[in-house]
């Protein structure tokens, strides 16, 4: 399968299978366009009607090139993965990751919160010490031989319970030696509590920090304020500055969501930037289509526009020695993750697991709460392994509407929970999400191609 499209003067030719990218001129991007379905002599005279000025010759040479990339394997290659792919369910569960759920509380009330201000469709409560001590137990005994093993604090907002934080990560690395395990721990905040206390055990500790601002300053009040009505960005963005300086070279990102009220996004991007973030993401909202902040169908094209408006921002800066990461385009064309990786994405419910303050198991964060997904506990495990092995084989092959897709090895058939969300089973896509990242990658490749340059 190959899909081309045109980006900011370039002409970009994707292989799926292969994941070749290829920057060609006009000639060679309209040959290829016609290349499976005619011959050597049909394709030269589609060219001459096409376009004046080119001799036999210069078309038999760029049709011969096409035909040298694929015999090289780098067009038209096919899905060797479909017919070949390896029986999901049959593999062991081995978890390398959890999501603590630290605290069902929330110092903020943002208007889009999934986890309906950090209650989850239940009660408030923050994760005692004995629970997140049992999780981690938990994730050492069922990790098998994988030594490297992921911890991230989650919420709510997790600061509202920073002792046990402390507690649980001083056990975590007291187990790590006698265990053969290594923990990377990671905190996603709203910055409300943040000091100089937890930004230096931030600094020592966690090998990642995302930072919750969704931009502009009126964007942000409007969407995240505080329980009292009152705006949190006067508050939170001297302290997330703060922070980033005091990062260093160590990972973070300030992670924002936009709505249907700022399609404009591209300039929240360019408030975090020129406040000295580098690494940055800001994320469409998922939402129920009733809600009036919620992505409409018509704001389709708009938000495109703005992702390629984006795109020559991105690329200016970078040209400009003033470089900033965005999430959603980073791309990685010479490793990247493993096949299994690119065919079941996350590892949600499987190898990737999220844990209440009293200790339930479920496939994700966004399932929580929806005890349709429990899957057990950490004191006795996984007891629904029905539910586990539903997961294991939630795969691009297993999506009717992923398999002929051409960003399938990008995205990995999406995320489970918004499929849940709006089709009631995993084994669907959110639609709005698939434009949108569809039009992400091609961003991502054309910067790739621009920068190369």
């Amino acid at each position: 399968m190959v899909h081309q499209y045109k980006n900011n003067g370039y002409n970009m030719v994707l292989d799926v299978c292969s994941g070749s990218v290829h920057v060609v001129d006009d000639l060679v991007y309209d040959i290829i366009e016609v290349y499976e379905n005619h011959t050597k002599a049909e394709i030269v005279e589609i060219i001459k009607n096409k376009t004046e000025n080119l001799s036999d010759a210069e078309i038999e040479e760029a049709y011969d090139s096409v035909t040298e990339l694929k015999k090289n394997g780098m067009l038209f290659t096919e899905d060797v993965y479909r017919d070949a792919i390896i029986d999901f369910k049959k593999r062991k569960t081995v978890v390398k990751a959890l999501c603590l759920h630290i605290a069902h509380d929330c110092n903020l009330a943002c208007k889009y919160c999934f986890a309906e201000e950090g209650e989850y469709k239940g009660r408030r409560a923050l994760m005692s010490y004995e629970v997140g001590k049992q999780a981690l137990d938990f994730l050492i005994e069922n990790s098998g031989n994988r030594v490297n093993l992921e911890v991230d604090f989650f919420g709510g907002e997790p600061l509202m319970n920073f002792d046990v934080v402390k507690r649980l990560v001083e056990y975590g690395r007291s187990r790590e030696k006698e265990a053969n395990k290594k923990f990377r721990f990671t905190l996603t905040t709203n910055g409300i509590l943040l000091n100089d206390e937890i930004m230096e055990f931030a600094n020592k500790e966690m090998a990642n920090v995302v930072l919750s601002i969704d931009g502009r300053k009126e964007i942000n009040d409007m969407m995240r304020p505080a329980r009292n009505g009152q705006g949190s960005y006067d508050i939170i963005m001297p302290k997330f500055k703060k922070f980033a300086e005091m990062r260093g070279d160590k990972s973070y990102y300030v992670r924002g969501t936009f709505t249907h009220y700022n399609l404009d996004f591209s300039e929240d991007v360019k408030e975090l930037a020129d406040n000295g973030f580098d690494q940055i993401s800001i994320e469409p909202v998922v939402a129920d289509p009733s809600c009036d902040y919620a992505i409409k169908d018509e704001d389709i094209d708009i938000i495109c526009e703005e992702y390629d408006k984006l795109a020559k921002y991105l690329i200016k800066r970078h040209k400009e020695g003033k470089p900033v990461n965005f999430f959603h385009f980073m791309i990685d064309l010479t490793g990247g993750p493993c096949v299994y990786k690119r065919l079941s994405g996350c590892g949600s419910g499987t190898e990737y697991l999220a844990v209440t303050p009293w200790g339930d198991l479920y496939p994700c964060h966004q399932f929580v709460g929806n005890e349709e997904f429990k899957v057990g506990d950490v004191f006795n495990g996984i007891e629904r392994p029905d539910i586990t092995d539903d997961f294991k084989l939630c795969n691009v092959y297993a999506k009717e509407k992923c398999r002929d897709c051409f960003a399938r090895f990008y995205c990995s058939g999406g995320c489970a929970a918004n499929s849940y969300q709006f089709h009631g089973n995993i084994f669907d896509v959110y639609e709005t999400g698939c434009k949108l990242e569809r039009k992400r990658i091609e961003c991502a490749l054309m910067i790739k191609a621009a920068l190369s340059e």
